[in-house]
């Protein structure tokens, strides 16, 4: 069972917070969710509202924050909820490939990054072929023939699942705000420390305290010729989540 409210809690207008959280700004919603998980049960009712209310939606980083809290609640009827109407989880998983993502949703929705960052080479290496997935890495020239849909997908798990703070396309806006500069891209996103690489796995962040555009990692350590192809791909151009 989920902790009770505290006692100070407990004159708290829950009718205001329904309608603060589907009408506020994204970052009020953030602010509002993380309040509400440490309500109890009556703040996990409002989070099973809010996606409810939601669910026909485009996933947001919100919406994927209310996810996150229910699936990791000690709570029988939040886990049923999400049994009943996201038994997949909260982002559409559409593949061109027939690629099976409730894996890398999993992960991602319990903020194992850095499992989640391999689990997503491993499914751009299925969507490459069968020699990308035995070599384990990506050719440039592979990436140009990725489905528009399966990029969508593993960019918007990610960036739904981490508030809005990691992906491909959030890494794409740093880079052409940094007028397409490597070297000030690799800063910015905390790849690089002046004349230093980061080195993996250790010195990454795996979680929240990252910079934006941290994760994931794209297959960075062959250099950029990898990004440089997602960066450019018409998935991007196409994106509406």
């Amino acid at each position: 069972m989920t902790n009770p409210p505290t006692t100070s809690d407990t004159n708290i207008d829950f009718s205001a917070l329904r309608l603060q959280l589907t009408s506020g700004s994204e970052k009020v919603q953030q602010q509002l969710i993380h309040k509400l998980a440490t309500l109890g049960n009556a703040g996990l009712d409002v989070l099973m509202e809010f996606l409810l209310q939601r669910r026909f939606n485009p996933p947001s980083g919100a919406d994927g924050t209310a996810y996150q809290i229910l699936c990791t609640a000690d709570s029988t009827s939040a886990k049923e909820f999400l049994q009943t109407y996201f038994p997949t989880g909260i982002v559409p998983l559409h593949s061109d490939r027939a690629i099976d993502y409730i894996p890398l949703q999993q992960l991602l929705a319990v903020q194992d990054f850095q499992a989640a960052d391999r689990m997503t080479l491993q499914k751009l290496c299925e969507l490459a072929g069968s020699a990308a997935v035995q070599r384990k890495w990506l050719y440039f020239t592979e990436v140009e023939n990725f489905p528009i849909p399966d990029l969508q997908t593993i960019n918007t798990l990610w960036v739904v699942h981490s508030e809005g703070k990691f992906g491909f396309s959030i890494q794409r806006e740093i880079w052409l705000s940094q007028g397409k500069n490597w070297e000030k891209f690799w800063t910015k996103i905390g790849w690089k420390n002046g004349n230093s690489w980061t080195r993996y796995p250790n010195e990454f962040t795996w979680n929240l305290t990252a910079p934006p555009g941290h994760l994931p990692l794209s297959n960075q350590l062959r250099g950029n010729r990898v990004i440089a192809g997602l960066f450019s791909h018409p998935a991007w151009e196409k994106l509406n989540t």
